[in-house]
């Protein structure tokens, strides 16, 4: 006997199993409230827009002068000099850590000593002190010259002819962010499973392949995230070489600041944008690079920032066609 229309058979009622299965799925699945989410969502929303709201409507912050100062050609070209400096110095500072990190795990005593010497030293002094010794170095050592120890001097050279503001602040932010970047590749190599090694010496594969095509590459998975918080703090700590005469973004603004003292604040907040702009594009840089190198290691690609974008947005209109639903 047929049911009528609009009956509803409940599990019970149900005589076979084909029925059952029927049963289960015309009752409706509720989601589980969770009103405590909902609760904390919204406060962080008022306590957001109370944010936005002061930054808007406070006089204080003087908005038109912001927009005044922001691409001013003086500040972009402090910017350009910011770029520059950490350009020079992530890459130098990266090669020396390479260097530093493969004598740290040399079998010679001598490298490993002079290795932990050099990182001990440099991370525990600090950079501001670093540069400022840099930049009176010529006080000390008025000429350099190579050649024999307590013997005859195959060369010589000015000192103070080479140390220009530039030289002397990337040769600084290099120095320190090689003692930290040994540390980040050391952890990398050591990262990668013993029998990877193991597996290409019993190919007879001569050690610098190994290195350059077995081992540093899978080395990277671990050495970028972490190498590229050093090149955000890198990006912040070239703040400091305004105090060895070079003028970059921070260099520019003091100075700017001290010319135009009604409008330090807006300065300040063109130093911190331009400041957040450079590390987003860092860490964009650092989300592909991390990409790329995952290959191989996870059965899918981690989804790109738009992927989750769309994600979500389908997410969200699912769970709201569920809830108008109830």
């Amino acid at each position: 006997m047929s049911e009528p229309p609009g009956a509803t058979v409940t599990l019970a009622e149900a005589p076979t199993t084909e029925g059952r299965q029927q049963a289960l799925t015309a009752q409706r699945v509720l989601p589980l409230r969770r009103p405590g989410r909902w609760i904390a969502t919204a406060a962080v929303l008022v306590l957001v827009a109370q944010f936005v709201h002061g930054l808007v409507s406070n006089p204080f912050y003087q908005w038109d002068r912001f927009g005044y100062w922001f691409l001013r050609p003086n500040i972009l070209d402090g910017l350009l000099i910011t770029c520059e400096v950490t350009a020079y110095s992530a890459v130098l500072g990266l090669l020396g850590g390479i260097l530093l990190a493969l004598a740290r795990l040399s079998k010679s005593p001598v490298l490993r000593a002079v290795s932990w010497t050099y990182v001990w030293a440099l991370r525990s002094v600090p950079l501001i002190v670093v540069l400022i010794f840099l930049y009176n170095f010529s006080a000390l050592y008025k000429t350099l010259s190579v050649g024999v120890p307590f013997g005859p001097a195959f060369f010589s050279f000015d000192e103070s002819r080479l140390a220009t503001d530039m030289a002397v602040a990337v040769v600084g932010l290099s120095l320190n962010e090689a003692a930290y970047a040994a540390e980040v590749v050391r952890g990398g190599i050591l990262s990668v499973d013993q029998g990877q090694h193991e597996a290409a010496a019993a190919l007879g594969l001569p050690k610098s392949y190994q290195f350059r095509r077995i081992v540093f590459p899978q080395a990277l998975r671990s050495i970028v995230p972490n190498y590229v918080n050093q090149l955000i703090g890198l990006v912040k700590g070239t703040s400091l070489v305004f105090y060895v005469s070079l003028l970059d973004l921070f260099g520019t603004a003091q100075s700017m600041g001290s010319t135009y003292p009604g409008d330090i604040v807006p300065l300040l907040l063109v130093v911190t944008v331009w400041y957040l702009v450079l590390t987003s594009v860092v860490s964009v840089l650092q989300f592909y690079v991390e990409r790329y190198y995952a290959r191989g290691a996870t059965r899918g690609l981690p989804p790109t920032p738009l992927q989750r974008l769309r994600t979500g947005l389908s997410d969200l209109r699912t769970r709201i066609r569920r809830e108008a639903a109830v």
